[in-house]
């Protein structure tokens, strides 16, 4: 097994802390793991992105070129990595910037690569934690995948989030069980 992930949206949407949690995750469900923030200098409100590899053989290197996975938190991102993903790839998709029928060519692409539309800012917001929608997406990616389980998921939320920030354990957690609900109740995994 090798997933190979990129993560991309605007600055300040949690994108990089997404990716560190997920490659915390899956190293703790005993996977090899890279993780490869890009930074850029337009940071917050710009776009970023990140690369997670994981698998269960060694991993020669974090590049990652041709994407099995995507985890896109807007429309720039899109264009950017969709035509990079490869064939029956998978996309999360945060259908709150990016909508179907905004897409050109959007029924020739459904047939290459599946794609899951998710409102994940909404799902966040519904919580009255707008900054969760990341959380939302990596339960969504939990639910598809099951790369790592729930158990492991919190041990690194905890890893990660340490003592100064350990009031956020719970509304992170909130946020990742409902983008893993909204994939239960609208896919068939």
């Amino acid at each position: 097994m090798k997933l190979e992930l990129i993560i991309s949206g605007f600055g300040g949407q949690g994108v990089l802390f997404a990716g560190n949690l997920i490659a915390q995750a899956s190293m703790i469900a005993n996977y090899n793991v890279t993780y490869l923030p890009v930074y850029g200098p337009e940071m917050r409100g710009g776009t970023c992105n990140c690369t997670v590899i994981i698998s269960k053989k060694s991993i020669a290197s974090p590049i990652v070129a041709r994407p099995s996975f995507l985890i896109i938190m807007n429309y720039p991102s899109f264009i950017k990595f969709v035509p990079k993903l490869k064939k029956a790839g998978s996309a999360i998709i945060n259908s709150d910037f990016v909508k179907p029928e905004n897409i050109e060519d959007f029924e020739k692409l459904e047939k290459k690569y599946k794609f899951y539309f998710i409102p994940v800012s909404s799902l966040a917001e519904s919580l009255n934690t707008p900054l969760l929608a990341n959380l939302c997406a990596i339960g969504a990616f939990y639910q598809i995948t099951k790369v790592f389980n729930r158990k492991q998921f919190e041990k690194a939320l905890k890893e990660i989030l340490s003592k100064g920030k350990a009031h956020l354990f719970e509304p992170n957690l909130k946020a990742f069980e409902l983008g893993a609900q909204y994939i239960k109740k609208n896919y068939k995994i």
